[in-house]
């Protein structure tokens, strides 16, 4: 019987990795290939756009300057991340913490190839509030934002067991 139920968490975890990552490239295929063609600003309400932005940096493009010289340490250092918690993710315990890793492992991936194809990351999500906006993401940034806060969610519930 555990032997199934860890079974049916790894499952449960590679959806989520699958889900991520293949969301995350179809969106950004079509973003680029179709909906962005050319390239504008479509405004969906008075806090969202969509957008067509590339980020050759980390998060909100820090480091830019350091990794377009040098792609292959960001993808290197990002791959061992993603691996990391897949390896976390099979040896969870909890299906909550299993799915949040499952979403960070697929985000992590969804980035990964970008910067492999492309040299860059494809962003398009462009939330803002007034004349602020944050800088814009994409829906592998959503996946991993959503599995960190999932494992935060997860860290808990596993305290009240």
């Amino acid at each position: 019987m555990k032997q199934n139920s860890r079974s049916a968490r790894i499952v449960l975890g590679a959806l989520c990795v699958l889900a991520a990552f293949s969301l995350d490239q179809i969106t950004k295929t079509l973003i680029v290939e179709i909906i962005m063609q050319p390239p504008r600003v479509i405004y969906i309400t008075n806090f969202l756009n969509i957008t067509l932005g590339y980020n050759e940096g980390i998060s909100f493009g820090l480091f830019s300057e350091t990794f377009r010289q040098r792609p292959f340490l960001l993808i290197y250092l990002s791959s061992a991340i993603a691996l990391t918690m897949l390896i976390w993710m099979i040896l969870a315990t909890h299906r909550v913490e299993t799915a949040a890793l499952g979403l960070l492992a697929g985000g992590a991936a969804g980035n990964i190839y970008d910067r492999i194809e492309r040299g860059r990351v494809t962003d398009f999500i462009d939330f803002h509030i007034g004349s602020w906006h944050w800088p814009a993401f994409n829906i592998a940034d959503v996946a991993v934002v959503s599995g960190a806060l999932l494992l935060i969610f997860a860290s808990f519930l596993q305290t009240r067991t």
